[in-house]
């Protein structure tokens, strides 16, 4: 079924929107909520939950494209379950892994949110991915977005570990170069 005919489900209030939601989606969505969370559990409450929200947001929004929406719903609400569970045990886990290889890039004594509405981070970092070959855009949305460890992208793209690994460290180096001479870090 395709995401207008969904999103005519959602707005006509039948349940069947939620089925094939599930179906066309559930699995990418547990995927993301699972690398953040590492709970089969916590990421079936987390889809559940966003599965609600968009219940509740469609309509009166029309979400184009629905995956992407649904994805941002589903991150969310797995980061702020994460960022729970983290504060109640102060343990860690691969996705605290994945931020503090970005640190790097956005450490510094002027602190982004201190300096930049979150808008403009937005756009210096969309017009940062531009500057990156559609493979290199893949592999950093795959490890920071969605959490994929280096094996994972390494599977879907084709590559070694390795390989990854030293792309995502040039990548960091890059994005950390173009934030210097737009000052943002210093």
């Amino acid at each position: 079924m395709d995401d207008s005919t969904i999103i005519e489900l959602f707005f006509d209030r039948s349940e069947q929107a939620i089925r094939e939601l599930d179906s066309k989606y559930g699995k990418v969505c547990h995927n993301l909520s699972y690398n953040i969370l590492h709970s089969r559990q916590d990421a079936e409450e987390c889809v559940n939950d966003a599965y609600l929200g968009a219940w509740n947001t469609i309509p009166p929004t029309r979400p184009n494209p629905l995956l992407a929406f649904l994805c941002r719903i589903v991150r969310n609400l797995s980061l702020m379950r994460y960022h729970a569970d983290r504060t109640a045990k102060r343990g860690g886990g691969s996705y605290t892994v994945a931020l503090e290889e970005l640190e790097g890039c956005l450490a510094s004594p002027r602190t982004v949110e201190g300096d930049m509405k979150e808008q403009e981070l937005v756009q210096l970092i969309e017009d940062f991915l531009e500057t990156l070959s559609s493979e290199s855009r893949v592999i950093l949305m795959r490890r920071y977005w969605f959490s994929d460890s280096y094996g994972e992208i390494a599977a879907r793209t084709g590559l070694s570990e390795k390989n990854v690994s030293v792309r995502l460290t040039r990548i960091r180096k890059q994005l950390r170069h173009y934030f210097e001479e737009r000052g943002v870090v210093s």
